[in-house]
């Protein structure tokens, strides 16, 4: 049988009144975990778990299937509103989604936009998986640390893209990232750096804590020092319709939403499959992609494409992490190894033979993605006018309100007050980095790939025995290799032409 009989097959299961129910629960709960800053879908995914002791696998799967997936959705919420990501996936939606929703007073349209570009990414993605699931966790296996080397120098590289319009301000705070990710316990030998003789940075930077500083808490210092900003607000809030209708995309905007996202649904699908990448560097991926390619508004101003691009990699990263979870029995992020948990305590073994032996419950759980991904696009647009009334609060409301959230983010994730002071402290730095011309999104995106980067180069490393060979005898590595050294040699090779022209 062809896997469009085994998909239908899983929609006979899927659509029973049981599993839609937990699908249904499952999306509402993933949207009010990733709206809430610190928790994020592992923690949430988690905490669920032993509610699905007593259901019957398939019932289970679907429903914490269901929370992971819709928790891509609402990460988005609390970053385009209150410029606070819900989850690490939506720190590169907040550089557009917020000024979209006060600067351009569209918040609905910006709501609007994340929704529709997570249904398309994460639709690319969950159709991938259906035809090609175990095809792709065998691409996902042959990406040994060398390959995962090669990829994250192409995106290190595309940090340039981010810089603005001063290069050397872009390189000093992408290379402050990478020495704040280098803080804490060696990856591999164990030995700590940097640590200060501070047991607390003995673990390093958290990432939750330092995300919600540094794009959050650094906004409520702006808007404590502001004074007009409670104006502006206000004739935000007060100005728009809080409805359906008054948030509705035009052609012209959808016409925009529509390239970025299948480009980075695509992008998306085959981050989420690599071992160890997951949805956060889906989203940096596309974000970063994205800035290849022309945009009608600048990226950081509240353009559409921004929103689109890192909205659509996340969800699509999310399917495709599926991929080699369950053909292969790999999880590539901590949510997929609380879900691997999940299906081995219910007495499923994950690999080749799941797709043969258990066909009801792998093909009903890929039918319920296609349901889940619809159940939470139109949860997500009937709360749209609920959560624009958020921006009818004045700011001198917003401001402790905004404040607390951002606390409890940080303690949340960290269960100690010392998230709490490198939320603060994180934010601060970050305030006077952006009021003196230092872009915040090069760190950030140095901040996640630096680790990744660093632990990938060293195994490739320990592999070869020292030798660089290994980033050249191998058929994938060699290929990414070249795509990288042009990358780096195509603005030296321009920047000599001009200079050539203009001697000429």
């Amino acid at each position: 049988m062809g896997n469009i009989g085994l998909l239908m097959n899983g929609f006979q299961t899927a659509l029973t009144i049981e599993n839609i129910g937990a699908a249904f629960l499952g999306a509402i709960l993933g949207l009010i975990v990733g709206a809430m800053p610190g928790i994020g879908s592992l923690a949430g995914v988690a905490l669920l778990l032993p509610l699905t002791y007593k259901f019957n696998p398939t019932t289970a799967i679907i429903m914490l299937g269901a929370l992971y997936y819709s928790n891509m959705y609402g990460g988005s919420f609390s970053a385009i509103l209150l410029n606070i990501p819900g989850d690490s996936p939506a720190v590169m939606t907040a550089l557009d989604g917020y000024p979209m929703a006060t600067k351009k007073k569209r918040p609905g349209q910006a709501l609007f936009t994340a929704n529709m570009s997570s249904f398309i990414g994460g639709t690319i993605g969950i159709c991938i998986l259906t035809f090609m699931g175990p095809a792709l966790a065998d691409i996902g296996l042959k990406f040994g640390p060398s390959e995962m080397t090669a990829i994250l120098l192409i995106a290190m590289t595309s940090i340039s893209w981010l810089v603005g319009e001063n290069p050397t301000k872009g390189v000093v705070i992408t290379m402050f990232g990478i020495l704040l990710a280098s803080m804490g316990m060696d990856t591999l030998s164990g030995s700590p750096r940097y640590d200060f003789g501070n047991m607390h940075l003995l673990g390093g930077i958290p990432f939750t804590p330092f995300i919600i500083g540094t794009v959050g808490f650094s906004q409520v210092i702006s808007l404590v020092m502001e004074r007009n900003s409670d104006a502006s607000r206000k004739q935000v809030g007060e100005g728009m319709k809080l409805s359906i209708g008054g948030s509705l995309l035009t052609a012209h905007d959808f016409k925009r939403l529509l390239p970025p996202a299948i480009r980075s649904g695509f992008l998306g699908t085959f981050v989420g499959v690599l071992p160890g990448a997951g949805a956060t560097t889906g989203s940096f991926m596309g974000y970063a992609m994205q800035k290849s390619f022309k945009s009608e508004e600048e990226l950081g101003t509240g353009a559409i494409e921004g929103i689109a691009a890192c909205e659509a990699a996340n969800n699509a990263a999310a399917a495709g992490a599926f991929a080699p979870l369950l053909a292969l029995g790999i999880p590539g992020s901590g949510t997929g190894a609380v879900l691997l948990g999940g299906l081995m305590m219910w007495g499923l073994n994950p690999g080749p033979l799941l797709f043969t032996n258990e066909p009801d419950f792998t093909w009903g759980l890929i039918a319920s993605l296609f349901l889940s991904n619809i159940l939470t696009l139109v949860i997500a647009i009937c709360v749209i006018p609920f959560l624009l009334k958020i921006l009818s609060v004045p700011v001198k409301y917003m401001i402790p309100c905004i404040t607390c959230i951002c606390m409890v983010g940080a303690y949340s994730s960290s269960y100690s007050m010392y998230g709490v002071l490198i939320m603060i402290l994180s934010g601060i730095v970050a305030y006077f980095l952006q009021k003196n011309g230092y872009p915040t999104a090069p760190m950030m995106l140095s901040f996640v790939l630096a680790p990744l980067l660093e632990s990938n180069m060293r195994k490739a490393f320990i592999i070869s025995g020292g030798s660089l060979n290994i980033f050249f005898t191998r058929p994938i590595t060699c290929v990414l290799m070249l795509i990288f050294l042009a990358m780096v040699a195509t603005p030296i090779i321009k920047s000599i032409i001009r200079a050539r022209k203009k001697q000429a």
